[in-house]
């Protein structure tokens, strides 16, 4: 009876690790549900993001314009994080929250509409961090 009861343990053991896993999947899963991004590379694709008669301009929209660009971060400033992590070549994203804090690993590797207005692309590397504000 000794070993059906270490088995049994084992299994029990083994079925607490599977649920652990299965619930940690999903709450990352949850957590990430928030974002915006839009895989587009084309202005059409682009306008096709956004839900119909909606013309609003948003507060900051980021391309990523190579293979792959280092890590975007977005976060509404004193809230919550928007975008952590690498984008992919003609990959957007946008915001329409009042205050967006931005930092960008190369800056040169992505496009910023500030406002609906483009920023100056920074040098292959360069970092920037910046704060982009809703215009009224």
């Amino acid at each position: 009876m000794g070993i059906a009861r270490l088995a049994l343990a084992g299994l029990a053991v083994l079925a607490l690790v599977a649920l652990v896993v299965i619930g940690a999947f999903s709450l990352f899963g949850a957590l990430r549900s928030g974002t915006e991004p839009v895989a587009s590379p084309t202005a059409a694709a682009t306008a096709e993001s956004s839900p119909p008669g909606d013309d609003r301009v948003p507060t900051v929209l980021v391309e990523c314009l190579r293979d792959t660009c280092p890590t975007v971060f977005l976060k509404v400033t004193g809230g919550d994080v928007l975008l952590d992590r690498e984008m992919v070549a003609g990959e957007q994203f946008r915001s329409f929250d009042p205050k967006v804090d931005v930092v960008l690993a190369d800056a040169a590797s992505v496009r910023v509409l500030a406002n609906g207005a483009a920023r100056d692309p920074g040098e292959a590397g360069e970092r920037q961090e910046f704060t982009v504000s809703r215009e009224d």
